[in-house]
């Protein structure tokens, strides 16, 4: 064995190329706190981790989303359909012919687009809540303009391709009426979607009489 193997150096002045500008003794050390560093990251990760993945954030839509369902389970049963013959004696002209047979109300001249009072909008024929007051903008389309509905599940969207054009069309799932369409215009910081639906296929439950009109138990939505 040369006096310079396993240096440095144990023979005087040290030939050996791989040695030269070694600095003893510091490169052992840097790897031994190396290789704690990763080791500590690695076991903080999967502790973490797990945890952030057995408990997720619920975001607030997922929230309102949940709380609708559980107060409202059954719809059907809550908020019956009506026949065509009891719509035509309830509904005025307009709003028959936007529910049941498509028709758009004119912009700007009608009953809730420029209405921003605190409370719930529900289908005009069933009575089952869909929209929100706290998700409604002024989008200046004309019509009421909602964010996103209280639930994806109260509504369907369809291919619509009437008046030479290609929209989706939004009905209420368990009234099959014509609310208008959603479009992707709108607020970035809202989600992006402009739900632009005609004020004759809704009716405005304004917080302070929800209680009186029954729906109490939705209050906690509009928190």
């Amino acid at each position: 064995m040369s006096p310079c193997e396993g240096c440095s150096c144990g023979g005087g002045s040290c030939h050996n190329p791989q040695e030269k500008g070694r600095k003893p003794g510091r490169v052992p050390w840097l790897m031994l706190v190396l290789l704690c560093f990763i080791g500590f990251a690695v076991l903080f990760a999967q502790l973490f981790g797990k945890k952030a993945q057995a408990a997720p954030t619920p975001t607030p839509t997922q929230g309102v989303q949940e709380m609708s369902q559980q107060i409202n389970p059954d719809p059907a049963q809550r908020f019956p359909v009506k026949s065509q013959e009891e719509l035509k004696q309830q509904l005025t002209p307009l709003q028959y012919a936007v529910t049941q047979q498509g028709d758009t109300e004119r912009p700007f001249m009608n009953e809730y687009d420029a209405h921003f009072e605190p409370g719930i909008y529900v289908d005009i024929t069933t009575g089952e809540p869909l929209f929100l007051s706290t998700d409604k903008f002024n989008s200046g389309c004309g019509w009421p303009a909602f964010s996103k509905p209280i639930d994806p599940k109260l509504i369907e969207e369809i291919r619509d391709t009437s008046h030479g054009m290609i929209r989706t069309e939004v009905r209420s799932a368990l009234g099959d009426v014509h609310l208008g369409h959603v479009f992707t215009d709108g607020p970035q910081e809202l989600g992006g979607l402009r739900y632009c639906i005609n004020s004759a296929s809704l009716r405005f439950i304004p917080q302070a009489e929800m209680d009186k009109e029954g729906y109490g138990d939705y209050l906690k939505l509009l928190d």
